[in-house]
């Protein structure tokens, strides 16, 4: 069992769910639970302690698989219940593929992390979560381009060459990245600079926000969920390792 990436994902996982336990509320934009849910809050409790326990779990070899099953469960819940609804409404928007594949990057990560648990031969299981997360990252690519100014806006004034020129690059990047992992050519260094990439923005732009506000929630969110992303591409690398220059077996 490879443990660093798997850590850094049940970290983001258990980052999520103390935010929403302290907030008593979901993690806002990403979990776009209806207002006039029964029990709502009840709810948003329990998908806390969930997400918080089974992020916990990931940080133990013994209890790494429940964590790691539990944690792919729950995000799939949030694509199938939250996110299609909204692609099926608005097919040909943008918007809301971008929800969906922030969660499915996520399912991604929890049964790339359930593989890696396992001694046996799990290369079906892995290779679902290469599509799943490479097909991710193509809507990620998609959207820094579609909303490319707003992307801009989100990168440090400090940085050289403009906010349009790091929108654009970071969009090729994930593109770059999808095309690598689906295929398997150069995917295992595709996703060790994916997973760089993640981690830069977490020190870029995410927690620079949160500097400046540390009372507000969506700022929290966004570290937490970019943590999370990180540790989905750092468990797709480790995962990689071994096939850096062949297609997947």
């Amino acid at each position: 069992m490879t443990d660093l990436g798997m850590r850094v994902y049940g970290l983001g996982a258990l980052a999520l769910g103390v935010i929403g336990l302290v907030w008593g509320d979901f993690a806002s934009v990403w979990q776009p639970v209806p207002a006039d849910v029964p029990n709502r809050l009840m709810l948003a409790y329990l998908v806390g302690v969930t997400l918080a326990t089974s992020g916990l779990a990931l940080l133990w070899r013994r209890t790494a698989v429940s964590g790691a099953l539990t944690l792919a469960i729950l995000y799939a819940l949030g694509v199938v219940l939250l996110h299609i609804p909204r692609v099926v409404a608005h097919p040909l928007a943008l918007s809301p593929w971008a929800g969906v594949a922030e969660q499915t990057a996520l399912v991604s990560g929890g049964l790339i992390a359930l593989a890696l648990c396992f001694d046996g031969d799990t290369r079906r299981l892995t290779r679902v979560g290469w599509i799943m997360f490479g097909l991710s990252c193509l809507v990620f690519g998609a959207v820094h381009f579609q909303y490319e100014h707003d992307t801009a806006a989100m990168v440090p004034k400090y940085l050289p060459l403009g906010g349009v020129f790091w929108a654009r690059v970071t969009g090729i990047a994930h593109i770059a990245a999808g095309l690598a992992i689906i295929s398997g050519i150069r995917a295992r260094m595709a996703a060790v600079l994916l997973t760089i990439m993640f981690a830069g923005f977490g020190v870029l732009i995410h927690a620079p926000l949160l500097a400046s506000d540390f009372h507000n929630h969506l700022y929290w969110v966004m570290n937490a969920m970019n943590l999370a992303l990180t540790g989905s591409a750092w468990v797709v690398a480790d995962s990689l390792r071994g096939h850096t220059d062949e297609l997947h077996p």
